[in-house]
């Protein structure tokens, strides 16, 4: 499978203006929103693992010792995502840990 040049110039506008589109979308969050925005991400970095998996199961383009440039960006996809998902859980079970903490001092 041939990338051609249209194809190619299509997918480097795509990821451009996705980044301008993310910039300027979480800029204007205003600060009290970052921690649930942040739960987002995590979310859709369990998307990437599922993505990883998927391409890491992919024979397609492999090469003569059995491996391929794209299983190795998997597989360095698949840890990586998998490291912001568990820190992630860590750092929403430390804010579940505060918020619960509060209402004990309360008195409730």
């Amino acid at each position: 499978m041939s990338l051609t040049l249209a194809a190619l110039i299509g997918s480097i506008t795509v990821f451009v203006l996705a980044i301008f589109l993310g910039f300027e979308l979480i800029s204007k969050v205003p600060p009290t929103l970052h921690t649930p925005l942040m739960s987002g991400a995590n979310a859709i970095s369990g998307i990437t693992i599922v993505g990883a998996l998927i391409l890491l199961n992919n024979n397609e383009y492999t090469t003569v010792d059995g491996t391929s440039a794209a299983q190795w960006l998997a597989f360095a996809a698949l840890v990586m995502a998998t490291i912001n998902v568990v820190g992630g859980f860590m750092v929403t079970n430390r804010m579940l840990e505060m918020i619960a903490g509060k209402k004990k001092k309360g008195g409730d």
